[in-house]
């Protein structure tokens, strides 16, 4: 029994694959690539070996992931993404090991973005469409531009943050040592 659907026009070279998944035509999976379940790869990307995928992970066209990429639970990666692997990249030399480069869960990268490599984006981080990501993404963070600098915050949600409120689901962050947490109900309730 079949638990993954893979397009007959697609080229899945392996079997670890997550129940659920969806694999799309004119897409290519090396041998050793990992992915998650109820993922959904859409057409026209290609996985190289060195790369695990987590559950839930939204791949949208155009999208090329390379060695070295780890891709935590829940992310969503927009049309025509753009990874790099390599910063002194040459036709016919392969470096001794390629740049290692964590989305971390529940991001979310815009349509068309550029992520160089080596670099960690946040949880729940979101990256604006056309972006060029040259520095790590702490969590939460809302970045944009190129180069991409950070813009605000964002909710689990994915609503950007007002005052460090959520104006969608009412949540509610506070910092603490330069990184946002949400507050728990308890706290939030004693402030009222």
């Amino acid at each position: 029994m079949i638990k993954y659907k893979i397009h007959p026009l697609a080229d899945v070279q392996t079997n670890k694959i997550g129940e659920g998944t969806t694999i799309w035509q004119f897409s290519v999976v090396l041998k050793q690539a990992q992915i998650g379940a109820n993922c959904n790869i859409n057409a026209l990307t290609l996985i190289e070996n060195d790369v695990i995928i987590g559950d839930n992970v939204t791949v949208k066209s155009g999208v090329q992931i390379w060695d070295g990429l780890r891709i935590e639970n829940n992310v969503f990666i927009g049309p025509n993404v753009t990874f790099t692997n390599d910063f002194t990249p040459r036709s016919k030399q392969r470096p001794a090991e390629f740049l290692k480069t964590i989305i971390k869960h529940q991001a979310s990268i815009g349509a068309s973005a550029t992520i160089i490599g080596g670099l960690t984006i946040g949880a729940y981080a979101m990256i604006g469409a056309g972006s060029v990501v040259t520095k790590d993404v702490p969590n939460y963070a809302l970045v944009y531009g190129n180069p991409a600098k950070q813009h605000g915050w964002v909710c689990e949600c994915g609503t950007k943050l007002n005052k460090l409120t959520c104006l969608s689901c009412n949540k509610v962050y506070t910092m603490i040592n330069n990184a946002l947490t949400e507050q728990n109900r308890t706290e939030q309730n004693s402030r009222k």
